[in-house]
Order: structure tokens, then sequence, then C-alpha cells
């Protein structure tokens, strides 16, 4: 991968700017006609612990729940969702507030957190569930989704080319509670210090003019 530096070089406002049941959370379409799109994003990019816990540290940034989107069983739990047979993938769905952080800033941070070029797995989490994904929740956030694919392309920003996937929105579940704020919960849990923390710090360094 190239220096990262380039990466938030080409970054720029475009277009106008890891077994338990769970309980289901937002249906995409509620979002669409109540109009909260705006304010709503779902990405997806390996294990959500390590997409939740950096994009938290983002000045507005209200929320992010930890969950599952793209599969074809109802409810899914995550040991289902674990085995690769539902579909899903492992999403985070993010209430921000776009007076202090817009769609570009989250898909930038979104690039940032994670490799993009690695086809469903990050490291060593494996399989169809770690996929990299956008789920747009209308036509101005697909429309900057594969603006931002087709440039970092474009400009080899990353020695192979971007795997990330452009899935439609369908129901997001949200995971078990164990799940939400995973690391700020659990901080010295092996994987969170091995795995996460060195994101955490890098993440940091990188956007320290944009955190909380």
């Amino acid at each position: 991968m190239k220096k990262i530096g380039l990466l938030l070089l080409l970054l720029l406002p475009v277009l106008g700017s890891c077994q338990h049941m769970n309980s289901k959370t937002a249906e995409i379409k509620q979002i669409r006609n109540m109009g909260n799109a705006s304010n709503t994003a779902i990405l997806a990019a390996g294990c959500f612990w390590c997409v939740e816990a950096p994009l938290l540290l983002l000045d507005g940034v209200d929320t992010v729940v930890s969950g599952y989107i793209g599969g074809h069983v109802v409810n899914p739990n995550y040991t289902q969702v674990s085995m690769g047979n539902t579909g899903h993938a492992e999403a985070v769905l993010i209430k921000f507030d776009p007076s202090k952080i817009s769609y570009d800033g989250l898909l930038e941070a979104f690039f940032l957190i994670h490799d993009p070029t690695q086809l469903n797995r990050q490291g060593n989490d494996i399989g169809t569930q770690y996929r990299s994904a956008i789920f747009p929740l209308n036509d101005e956030q697909e429309e900057k989704a594969r603006y931002y694919i087709e440039k970092l392309n474009a400009e080899k920003v990353y020695d192979n080319p971007i795997v990330t996937t452009i899935e439609n929105a369908s129901e997001f579940y949200k995971a078990e509670d164990y799940h939400q704020n995973y690391y700020a919960l659990n901080p010295n849990e092996m994987y969170c210090r091995l795995v996460i923390k060195p994101k955490m710090d890098k993440f940091k360094k990188v956007f320290a003019d944009k955190l909380k």
C-alpha cells in the first residue's frame, strides 16, 4: 500500500462537497421513508469491533451500532453469521451530524481503517462476513461511493485493485449487546490489544484534527 498521505489527499469532498440471540433494529426502507439517509451510513470493513471503535472518535459521529446486513437469513445471530453461510457482512450503522462531518468524511475514514484490496477478509479474519462493502441509503451516497473507488483505483493509491462492493441496503440487524462498544469495554482483551489498538493509534494520528 502506498503512503497514507496520498490517500488523504485524494479523498477530498466530492460531488458537492467478531453467539447469542439478537434483535432487529432498523429496516432500510424505513430509513429512506423517514428521510434519515442524510445522517445515516452503513459500512462494512472486516470485524465490526475494528470499525466501530475508531469511527466513534470522530467529531460529528453520534452513534455507531455493530450489526449484520446483506444476507438472506432473518434475524441472524453471531454464530450463524460467523459460519459464513448467511450472506451477511459484519457492518456498522452510523448516525452522524452532517453539520460536523460529511458522508465524504466517513468514506475517508472507512478507506483508512481497513485494506479495501483484501477480498472477503481483513488480516486473519477470513470469510464473506468480513468483506469490504458500502451500503448506500440513497442515490447520492451511491454516487459518492462509486466516485471514491474509481478515483482511488485510477490513481493507483493501492498496489492492488479495490475490491470493495457497493451493495443494496437490505435489512440491518443489531448485533448482540456484548458486541456494542466492544473495544472500550474490553481494552485488555488480546484481539483488542494486538489488532484494534494499532488501528486506533494510526487513526488518531491521521485524523488528529477531526476527533472529538
